[in-house]
């Protein structure tokens, strides 16, 4: 399975601080089905050296079962050169570039991105980024949305709806995963699996994390459930060709495609960073 396919999968993506050397050995033990590991905003400005040491170490002793991204500082930051030596090292997956506003930021890295769109000017530029060569798949950065639109969500994130449907729509038109920002709130889970079951309604793949604590929770919501799963075989068993009914709805074969994928990604989720 190539990286686009396998990054279909992935429901939970968990940022690591490369510069924090206990996490990078923790986090071999969690079930998160992708890694990202950070020497951007998790890491202090004095530390960016001794995280780019951390991070090649860590990665060259491997992360079994899971797929390893590297997230580097943004081509206009004074870091991104070094980080790119470094991720040319390290035995990583994929990189995750941030604040990307334009599809020519990827060319050239040498390697698969996956692209941050952050800004006003990332969004209106969406779909040319994610038709990108280079491009595996986007990341909503919704912090920084919010911080540079003055956006104020609601508590349903009233106010990021079109932003965020931007980004799906954009990876979809190029066959790829979008996934969703992260939740801050580290004590509410409640809310967490609400804003995870709103997230697969818009249509995101799965959902970037901060804490390991929120792992089981976006697994759960991006994953079908038992009666989904049940609905889809039920439903392939039933199809016949063409349209056709079925408990009481019309079905055709758009349906069956569809319920064909929920039972692949039920029997794949828990092998998504398997090579």
């Amino acid at each position: 399975m190539d990286l686009i396919e396998r990054l279909k999968r992935i429901r939970s993506a968990l940022y690591v601080p490369g510069s924090n050397s206990r996490a990078l050995q923790k986090v071999r033990g969690l079930d998160a089905d992708m890694l990202i590991i950070d020497l951007e905003d998790a890491v202090a400005e004095e530390d960016k050296e001794a995280a780019r040491i951390e991070a090649v170490a860590a990665t060259r002793e491997g992360y079994a079962g899971k797929l390893v991204a590297l997230r580097v500082n943004g081509t206009a930051s004074r870091h991104h050169l070094a980080d790119m030596e470094v991720a040319a090292k390290a035995a990583v997956d994929v990189i995750v570039l941030p604040k990307v506003e334009q599809a020519g930021q990827l060319g050239g890295l040498g390697r698969s991105v996956i692209a941050m769109i952050e800004t006003p000017a990332g969004l209106y530029s969406a779909r040319e980024i994610s038709a990108h060569r280079a491009c595996a798949a986007l990341i909503a950065g919704t912090n920084d949305i919010v911080a540079e639109t003055g956006i104020c969500p609601g508590p349903q994130r009233q106010g990021l709806e079109l932003a965020l449907q931007t980004i799906v729509l954009a990876a979809a038109a190029s066959g790829k995963a979008a996934f969703d920002g992260v939740y801050n709130a580290l004590d509410d889970l409640s809310g967490l699996e609400d804003e995870c079951l709103q997230g697969r309604c818009y249509g995101f793949a799965g959902k970037t994390l901060i804490h390991p604590g929120q792992i089981g929770i976006a697994n759960a919501a991006f994953s079908p459930s038992p009666e989904e799963l049940a609905e889809a075989y039920e439903l392939v068993a039933a199809a016949t060709g063409g349209a056709q009914r079925f408990r009481g709805r019309m079905i055709e074969s758009m349906h069956v495609d569809a319920a064909r994928r929920t039972i692949e990604r039920a029997a794949k989720s828990h092998a998504s960073g398997s090579k």
